[in-house]
């Protein structure tokens, strides 16, 4: 847009916002009114008729290249993989020689079918796509004259509006009939710019819906004797297409059934595909792993004196825990043990001392709260059973055996905090995490 055109934008955009929301006088000629809808009908519809003709263009020439790719896919198939020691058929010249030569043969089908319709598609291009392209072109031009058309209407309403404005005044001054008579004069000027546009499209607009429907009755025409050339020579070259690979007496269903055989059921019989195609478990990686063991299968023993039983989270994966607890005894209790790892192995020998001292040197949690002395009915006794032998490591704690019953004094929600309880008539602190579970 140059500048000159941006300035008249500015001016006749007042107007413009009036004519859109209906506000004030406007100037409306019902025959191009009619005339201009049937326009825009025109272009909406000849746009459509080049876009579908050159998409239906474009599809049979890709049907034709898309069937040739696939021949040669399938030639390759075909073919194996020479030289290639994973590939079983690699010393033979030719993997599946019928297939092959039905390949080739039925590429060389449609590169004939291809050239045969060349001629066809031309004619669609020459005939049906250009025309209406060129059609657009012409319509293009006369949607120009049909804006600048609009552009006069605003500037025949702007100036009427500002005359009549002027008109109105009861008392004018020497400026207001300066005003008055430029008015008067633009009015006459926008009168005569937009009645000749007006009168133009008015009078060129029928011809053109004349030689509209004289455009596209042949052109319609020519399509559709083309489209029935294409089809013909399509079912002409293949119905005579005599390929001995395929039994063209069978139903396409039966043929396929037929040429598949037993490939499905030998393919589903290999271990790498079994669980995709059967639906079957994928059978382990890398040996049994061990049965997973529910809580409510634990060994009630547990809960009664008896030897102490390592964690299941020791026993390694692929071997099962050792039948005999007692050897493998769990580590003594430090402020370190509940950052180890259950995998890790229990620490013995002179390390032990140091930890034992780290864990004296460390200073115990807070006593629990002493119980309201106003409350008379005794709470019920808590007690729980020790899973492992625990040996007092400092001043205040209390020793106990796997098995033993200990009576909770005061206890937090974590297991792997300081718990306070008696034991063999003895009260002191003591691991949470090696007490079995509630009684």
């Amino acid at each position: 847009m140059s500048f000159r055109g941006f300035q008249k934008s500015v001016v006749r955009a007042p107007q413009q916002f009036k004519a859109k929301f209906n506000i004030g006088e406007h100037s409306k000629d019902p025959v191009f009114i009619d005339a201009e809808r049937r326009f825009h009908e025109l272009e909406v519809e000849t746009k459509r008729l080049h876009d579908e003709s050159k998409k239906y263009f474009d599809a049979i020439n890709g049907m034709l290249n898309h069937q040739i790719e696939f021949s040669k896919a399938m030639t390759e198939i075909y073919k194996p993989i020479s030289g290639r020691v994973s590939d079983p058929d690699s010393i033979k010249i030719q993997g599946n020689p019928d297939g092959i030569r039905a390949c080739m043969e039925y590429e060389a089908v449609v590169k004939d079918l291809q050239e045969s319709l060349k001629p066809e598609l031309e004619m669609i291009d020459s005939r049906v796509i250009r025309p209406a392209n060129e059609l657009l072109d012409v319509l293009k031009v006369i949607r120009k004259t049909a804006t600048k058309r609009e552009h006069k209407k605003l500037d025949y309403d702007r100036h009427n509006a500002t005359l009549k404005k002027i008109q109105d005044k009861k008392e004018k001054s020497a400026k207001d009939e300066k005003a008055l008579w430029k008015a008067e004069t633009d009015v006459e000027q926008a009168t005569q710019e937009f009645n000749y546009f007006n009168d133009l499209l008015k009078d060129e607009l029928p011809k053109l819906f004349t030689l509209e429907r004289q455009f596209i009755k042949p052109l319609f025409q020519s399509f559709y004797y083309m489209q029935l050339n294409i089809f013909y020579t399509l079912h002409e070259k293949m119905q005579h297409c005599d390929i001995g690979y395929f039994d063209l007496t069978l139903d396409v269903e039966e043929a396929f059934m037929q040429k598949r055989a037993d490939i499905q059921e030998r393919t589903e019989e290999l271990s790498i595909v079994r669980f995709k195609t059967s639906g079957q478990k994928r059978p382990p990686k890398y040996g049994n792993k061990p049965p997973a063991i529910d809580a409510s299968t634990r060994p009630t023993g547990l809960l009664t004196a008896g030897p102490s039983t390592p964690s299941l989270a020791s026993a390694k994966y692929g071997q099962q825990p050792s039948p005999d607890p007692v050897e493998n005894p769990p580590p003594p209790y430090s402020v370190t043990a509940g950052l180890k790892s259950p995998m890790s192995p229990p620490l013995g020998g002179s390390s032990s001392a140091g930890l034992a001292a780290l864990a004296a040197g460390k200073p115990k949690p807070p006593p629990p709260k002493p119980k309201p002395s106003r409350l008379s009915a005794a709470p019920a006794v808590e007690t729980v059973t020790a899973l492992y032998d625990y040996s007092a490591q400092a001043e205040g704690d209390i020793s106990f055996r796997a098995g033993d019953i200990i009576e909770i004094v005061s206890k937090t929600k974590n297991e792997n905090e300081w718990w306070i309880g008696k034991c063999h008539g003895k009260q002191g602190q003591f691991p949470g995490r090696y007490l079995l579970g509630q009684q």
